[in-house]
């Protein structure tokens, strides 16, 4: 496994000065942000693929600090009710799929997505349970009327690109949001379809993330990882729950937060999830994605990279047992 970073954290910096400060940091891959949710400051796939020399001096750029690209990231939502939204994810996310292509890059990373409960929705409808049984309703018309089918012509010209791995970040408010939505959607469209696995929306949904990559990862589903913690607040779960709908920033009040890693949980569960990405065979990159409202960004990702290096396995699994 290689240690990577998302840049999106870093969307003050050029694109050359990023690099230069991960590669100072020893991170051998990152991720790019193309868009939608997650910013474009140092990717812009229109403007790269509108001149072929500019696309050629940017490709140079990685080699020259010793970092490979370990996918695309454009997070968007293609099938909400919001039309004039949805199609512009939609051509992000293929425009994301042609720049891959030109970039030699295989994984691009985005959502599920999550469509309205009718057709006459004006805002998407995540359901959380199943009664009363409209929302069981809304489920069979979102699934089958829509995510399906999108994702079966989508994966269709993503393949068009030659990219055969697209990764759905598990999130809550999307239709795919653990591993059993997962495989899911996977079943119903194809193994082009694989899991960008985010441990930190996992955690706080009561997910062991260990159990998550096992599940997902005897079935080669996890095309892609993402370093992000989470810390769960005990007084305020114990008194509200999980579902927390205050924003990011009341922290003193939230029941979890996303935290810098080894600020929500400790060396044993990411150890145990390194060691279980190594069982199942996954050998790709293990992203770090930023988001500690606790620290500043280049003290949380400083800190993270150093977590990281200490528990990541950096060798494939060896084949036999010296000492068996």
């Amino acid at each position: 496994m290689k240690l990577g970073v998302l840049s999106a954290s870093l969307a003050s910096k050029p694109v050359e000065e990023m690099l230069s400060y991960l590669s100072g940091l020893g991170v051998e891959a990152v991720e790019l942000g193309t868009g939608g949710y997650t910013n474009d400051a140092h990717t812009k796939p229109e403007e790269l693929l509108a001149d072929k020399a500019k696309l050629a001096e940017y490709k140079k750029l990685f080699p020259k600090y010793n970092i490979e690209i370990s996918a695309l990231s454009v997070h968007g939502n293609a099938v909400s009710p919001d039309k004039d939204f949805a199609k512009l994810s939609h051509e992000k996310f293929e425009t994301t799929c042609k720049l891959a292509n030109e970039l030699g890059v295989e994984t691009v990373i985005t959502f599920s997505g999550c469509p309205g409960g009718s057709p006459e929705d004006k805002m998407p409808n995540w359901v959380t349970c199943p009664w009363p049984e409209d929302f069981l309703k809304v489920l069979d018309y979102q699934w089958n009327d829509v995510l399906i089918p999108y994702w079966q012509k989508t994966s269709e010209i993503a393949k068009s690109y030659g990219i055969n791995k697209i990764a759905f970040e598990m999130h809550p408010g999307f239709c795919v949001y653990n591993p059993e939505t997962m495989l899911k959607i996977r079943a119903a469209v194809g193994d082009c379809l694989g899991a960008n696995f985010d441990p930190s929306h996992l955690i706080w949904q009561g997910i062991d993330p260990t159990a998550a990559i096992k599940e997902l990862g005897t079935k080669g589903a996890i095309f892609h990882f993402h370093a992000k913690d989470t810390k769960i607040d005990k007084y305020n779960t114990a008194v509200n729950g999980v579902l927390d709908c205050k924003h990011y920033g009341d922290e003193l009040n939230r029941s979890w937060v996303f935290r810098s890693l080894g600020y929500g949980n400790d060396y044993s569960m990411w150890k145990e999830m390194v060691s279980m990405l190594q069982l199942v065979g996954y050998n790709h990159v293990m992203s770090i994605e930023h988001e500690d409202s606790y620290m500043t960004i280049n003290e949380g990702l400083e800190k993270a990279v150093s977590f990281l290096r200490s528990v990541i396995i950096s060798e494939p699994k060896p084949n036999g047992m010296f000492w068996a």
